[in-house]
């Protein structure tokens, strides 16, 4: 199941300076918090973000959904020209999510809950000092 929002919209914290747009980790941050956003006004209740454990990475988003507790990866393109942001979650990525999912589900005390691995796509546009992002696409169980 996908879920899309089209959007033309600007986005800027005001404090972010030009140069820094050009750093993928200042732009995947500010679409990070536009995925946040999206998944709340679509019946998400977000519990963490960025949940990190040891070198094998992070989930962007842990979230409950229905009777679902969501792992989340957050993917931003400024183009499609060599495929989707979701194409891009890797075998190795996701099995680095699995683990980190049954962690996280170990340390909280979880073992009988349902468990969904969904992304979410953010394409952008960069204009000068601004991100505008163009589109946010939900796929529910991607993986």
């Amino acid at each position: 199941m996908s879920l899309k929002s089209n959007m033309n919209k600007n986005i800027s914290d005001g404090n972010t300076p030009e140069k820094s747009l050009s750093n993928k980790r200042t732009i995947g941050s500010i679409c990070e918090k536009h995925a946040i956003d999206f998944l709340s006004k679509n019946g998400y209740e977000i519990l963490k973000c960025n949940f990190r454990f040891g070198r094998l990475g992070e989930v962007d988003i842990i979230a409950r959904e229905g009777g679902y507790l969501c792992f989340i990866e957050v993917k931003s393109r400024s183009s499609v020209f060599y495929g989707t942001p979701a194409e891009s979650v890797s075998q190795k990525k996701q099995s680095y999510i699995r683990k980190l999912a049954g962690i996280y589900l170990k340390r909280y005390n979880k073992p009988d809950t349902n468990v969904r691995f969904d992304v979410v796509e953010v394409i952008f546009r960069k204009e000068r000092n601004n991100i505008a992002i163009r589109d946010i696409n939900l796929i529910k169980n991607a993986f």
